[in-house]
């Protein structure tokens, strides 16, 4: 009888356990947004890992089984991983899919034009914040320093329009497309974290109230740490710097510091010799205080950039590379991209 009982018990948590969605995720800092949400009822799998560029990544045949196994696909979009779009149409085609670059509420942003910026270059958004439906989050409004909601952007684009055109990178770095960074504003990973939820909890009712009780501590957390990263970062206004790619537009409008060149505009492109002396006569306009390079980064560019003057230097990792995928993976982001900041430009 013991043993009748223990074999029912554990088919039946079988049963459950089958019942929790498998979700495949992208990249690692939506993989870490997914992981605050199952929490406590399964974890998604992670299509590009840690190190590899999501623009050009050709994968394993575990990933790919990933896919095809996947009852939930959650990824940024064709603006960053256009090369996706073919693997899921072909392999999970029976998957949903949560574009994460079509939710409503969040800000997009499209790329900058040039090897200079121009200063409060943020009146290129190709959407705007709308917190309809997310009341709960009334008082991340207080945090915003740089809404353009009364501003006239007519320009709203389509998102279907944002197919790749960079046979190189896998996506558009042209000036105007969408700028494909979005995770590196909170405010729009706080918006994610609903839609998340909703879509979990549609596949799995059963676990409905842990969805949407584990999106709304992450909210939480993720709210508490960006009033912290506002904190630290507000004195670094004005501060002048450079960056190798230009991937933090996100979290420059986030948080009120504003690079004043990129290095280059793709990643992994080594830059031309005379857009290096565009960036170099900007380091000597500007007064830059720092380069930021990236892991990839030639760290010879920057005795190119001196001038004959030294050059502070730190590494900034947008997509945390170096970091363990999981729960704890984006807001460890944000503090390191936040720190890196902060010694890099304090006085």
């Amino acid at each position: 009888m013991r043993r009748l009982l223990c074999t029912t018990l554990l088919f039946s948590a079988g049963l459950a356990q089958a019942e929790v969605p498998r979700v495949a995720t992208d990249i690692a800092p939506v993989h870490s947004l997914v992981s605050m949400v199952m929490q406590g009822a399964g974890s998604p799998d992670l299509i590009i890992p840690p190190g590899a560029s999501p623009h050009s990544y050709a994968m394993r045949p575990t990933e790919a089984r990933n896919l095809t196994q996947a009852d939930l696909v959650v990824w940024v979009g064709p603006s960053l991983t256009a090369w996706l779009e073919g693997p899921l149409d072909s392999l999970a085609q029976d998957a949903q899919r949560l574009t994460l670059q079509d939710a409503d509420g969040i800000r997009l942003l499209t790329n900058r034009s040039g090897v200079a910026f121009e200063a409060h270059d943020h009146g290129d958004e190709a959407g705007h914040e709308d917190h309809d439906g997310h009341d709960d989050h009334d008082d991340h409004e207080d945090h915003e320093e740089h809404d353009h909601s009364g501003d006239d952007h007519g320009d709203e684009k389509d998102h279907a329009d944002h197919e790749a055109t960079d046979a190189h990178e896998g996506h558009d770095h042209a000036a105007g497309a969408l700028d494909p960074h979005m995770w590196l504003d909170p405010q729009n990973a706080i918006v994610w974290l609903d839609q998340i939820a909703a879509m979990l909890s549609q596949q799995d009712p059963e676990n409905a109230t842990l969805y949407s009780g584990n999106a709304e501590k992450a909210q939480a957390r993720l709210t508490d740490l960006q009033s912290d990263l506002q904190a630290e970062l507000a004195p670094l206004a004005g501060q002048k710097f450079i960056v190798f790619h230009d991937a933090y537009h996100y979290f420059e409008a986030r948080f009120g510091v504003e690079a004043s060149a990129s290095i280059s505009l793709s990643d992994g492109a080594a830059p031309s010799a005379a857009r290096l002396a565009e960036v170099r006569d900007v380091v000597k306009d500007t007064q830059a205080a720092c380069v930021f390079t990236e892991p990839q980064f030639n760290a010879g560019l920057i005795e190119a950039l001196q001038d004959g003057a030294p050059l502070k230097s730190a590494s900034l990792d947008p997509i945390g590379a170096q970091l363990a995928p999981g729960v704890e993976m984006y807001p460890s982001l944000l503090r390191d991209l936040s720190g890196a900041f902060t010694a890099c430009l304090a006085n």
